[in-house]
């Protein structure tokens, strides 16, 4: 790998320069706005999991003495609402997406400065009217909003919650838009396709899914908002509508979400299977058009979320096929980076344990995600906790994890401070037994017949459900940790160097934290995405600034 030199703290950066509030609601620093999302997205995900407390409180005993059976019913919904919109599908494109497409690319800035600036006033407008809506009466209809309950039935607020959703959608496609325009266009000279790191192939399928997806979810919820306030028959049978067509808009969308929320924690991952064990990622090319395979083949899986829902015997055959053959990219993935791992010189830092437990994970739901493929199986576990202790080893355990992973691993870059390695991967591994407390006999509860959405439950499964919120309070814990020590490393944690994990992207090209325009000279490219100098090399180079030969 060829020789760099890092150029001197500059005294101007994105953190220190202009302090006041206004620069910061007015910037079109691609860094700042990372940070903006940061803060609300951590702002959302807190209360997203103070609904999830409650549902494993109200589940602690058969018969529901905390919570009302409608009350429940609003606190699991949005519970839903607030994390999958507001927290899983933004969490890694728009914070650290944001924050790192420029740099691995070697570019000043994103694109479309102004519009990536809009895109977070558009999802704080989206969660702020969502936010009113849930204090104003919530909403009850679990968080795919099923007709004719929501368009007929419910006496909660459903028009102004979609409404928060349709707004957050454009920030989305706004983002999406930026990340495809800014990796075609603003390239470093030298920074060929099969040159960029895997974290930018996973943001592009990403972003094609963003701008292809998200118009139908949002014509779908308008369409559900028009029918509740007009009464035309679109989706209600009473009035002419077929409410299977809104299952299949609602997942035409849904299931490739799913991708948008894991496909950049893909990335994440990917970068740190590699970084840390010092090796290029094995079939560099096969893991990144696997990404572009994910991002085609979720287009085409949505009906295996209606195999119970009078669809066609036929179309259910087809999709349990295409449903068992979208495994195969991730697959490829999995298998991939294990054998990247093999033989490699592995260090066990916090990120690194945060990627080997998403792979962990991510193969457990994918591997229960095949049950759910099988029209037989499905149907027996159809709407029973199997399904919430699926959907959450791959959301959860994959997205969050992948998450956390990737906030440590370049936290030193984004604040130019490291935090305390040892908290760090204690709270890995809460987090990692608490997870699997939590989820593990859910499946298990699913198989034996418990239905989702239900707080009345026979006492024999309590035994289970106890386990869970056991395992819920560990890993509320796990997660509680590293917030208390990153906000605190932000003051008093070492300074950190411009190249902490001595590694040869070009995000580590430049000072921590970088400056305004990223880079001092436009950086020239002439090596391979992950050239890995000998360790005694990089480390002088990363502490000092200099290459070998000059020390």
């Amino acid at each position: 790998m060829e020789e760099f030199k890092v150029p001197p703290p500059s005294k101007i950066n994105y953190l220190n320069a202009e302090y006041g509030l206004k620069s910061w609601l007015l910037t079109r620093d691609h860094k700042r706005i990372a940070l903006l999302y940061l803060g609300s997205i951590s702002f959302f995900f807190m209360i997203g999991g103070i609904y999830a407390m409650l549902i494993r409180l109200e589940l602690l005993t058969p018969h529901g003495q905390l919570l009302t059976s409608t009350t429940y019913n609003k606190v699991f919904t949005q519970h839903g609402i607030i994390m999958v919109f507001f927290f899983l599908i933004p969490s890694i494109p728009a914070t650290l997406g944001n924050f790192l497409v420029p740099l691995m690319i070697g570019a000043k800035d994103l694109a479309f400065p102004r519009i990536n600036l809009l895109s977070w006033y558009i999802y704080m407008l989206g969660g702020i009217v969502t936010i009113y809506a849930l204090l104003a009466g919530g909403v009850d209809t679990g968080w795919t909003f099923y007709v004719p309950f929501s368009t007929t039935f419910s006496n909660s607020y459903v028009v102004a919650t979609g409404l928060g959703i349709f707004i957050s959608g454009f920030s989305s496609i706004l983002t999406g838009l930026n990340f495809i325009v800014t990796i075609h266009t603003m390239r470093a000279p030298g920074m060929t396709w099969f040159r960029m790191p895997l974290f930018i192939w996973a943001h592009y399928a990403t972003s094609l899914i963003m701008i292809l997806g998200t118009p139908v979810i949002a014509i779908t919820i308008l369409l559900l908002a028009f029918e509740r306030l007009a009464h035309v028959g679109i989706f209600d049978p009473a009035l002419g509508g077929d409410p299977i067509l809104f299952q299949h808009l609602f997942w035409f969308y849904s299931h490739p979400a799913v991708y948008i929320m894991v496909l950049p924690g893909m990335g994440v991952v990917s970068e740190l299977i590699a970084n840390f064990s010092r090796k290029n990622v094995f079939g560099y090319k096969f893991v990144a058009f696997s990404s572009l395979a994910i991002a085609i083949f979720g287009f085409l899986v949505w009906g295996h979320h209606l195999f119970v829902a009078s669809q066609s015997v036929y179309a259910g055959m087809i999709f349990s096929f295409l449903s068992f053959a979208v495994a195969i990219p991730s697959a490829v993935k999995v298998f991939n980076w294990s054998a990247t791992l093999y033989k490699g010189s592995i260090s066990y830092e916090t990120p690194m344990l945060y990627g080997l437990g998403f792979i962990g994970l991510f193969t457990i739901g994918g591997m229960t995600g095949l049950f759910l493929a099988a029209l037989a199986v499905d149907v027996h576990l159809s709407d029973t906790y199997f399904v919430i202790a699926h959907f959450h080893y791959i959301m959860v355990g994959g997205t969050l994890l992948a998450y956390l992973g990737g906030l440590h691993y370049w936290w030193p870059k984004i604040t130019g401070r490291m935090y305390p390695e040892g908290w760090g991967r204690f709270s890995a591994l809460v987090v990692f037994i608490g997870f699997n407390l939590t989820f593990l006999p859910q499946f298990v509860l699913g198989y034996m017949g418990m239905p989702r959405r239900y707080h009345y439950y026979p006492e024999e499964f309590q035994v289970l459900h106890v386990l869970s919120t056991a395992g819920a309070s560990i890993l509320g814990v796990g997660l509680l940790i590293p917030a208390i020590y990153l906000l605190w490393s932000m003051r008093y944690g070492p300074i950190a160097p411009a190249n902490p994990w001595h590694l040869p992207g070009l995000e580590w090209r430049t000072q921590s934290p970088p400056p305004t325009e990223n880079f001092e000279q436009t950086p020239v490219v002439t090596w391979e995405a992950y050239e890995f100098a000998p360790i005694d090399e990089m480390e002088v180079v990363g502490r000092y600034g200099e290459s070998k030969a000059e020390v």
